[in-house]
């Protein structure tokens, strides 16, 4: 059984850090695109960053370019999303996913049915 399962979330200042890890079990993420997406209340899910499964090229939302950072562990089967100068915009659900599209030239992630979600994990931004 597939599980992917984020940590992290909470309650953060403005302008505060945060660290989201996503752990697998079930397959082995180092074969996967991986990426992180987030759903604001009342808002459309949002792709935040995604990377590669050959080259681990990245690419990240005009949003929080500068400010985020996505990496993995394949020692540990973890893709991980470092948070930093959080704003109140950032406040959402984030989720990490495998994902069929990841092309950072195209500005292009996506899933399909096949591919794999996290719970989600809360992150506000407030003071």
């Amino acid at each position: 059984q597939v599980q992917l399962v984020e940590s992290g979330g909470g309650l953060v200042q403005p302008g505060g850090s945060l660290r989201l890890s996503c752990v697998a079990s079930g397959l082995s993420l180092m074969n996967y695109a991986v990426g992180w997406f987030r759903q604001a209340p009342g808002k459309e899910r949002e792709g935040v960053s995604c990377m590669t499964s050959n080259d681990n090229s990245t690419w990240y939302v005009d949003s929080v370019k500068g400010r985020f950072t996505i990496s993995r562990d394949n020692a540990k089967n973890t893709v991980s999303l470092q948070m930093n100068s959080l704003k109140p915009e950032d406040t959402a659900v984030y989720y990490c996913a495998t994902l069929n599209i990841c092309i950072p030239a195209a500005q292009a992630m996506g899933v399909s049915s096949n591919d794999y979600w996290g719970q989600g994990t809360q992150v506000t931004v407030s003071s």
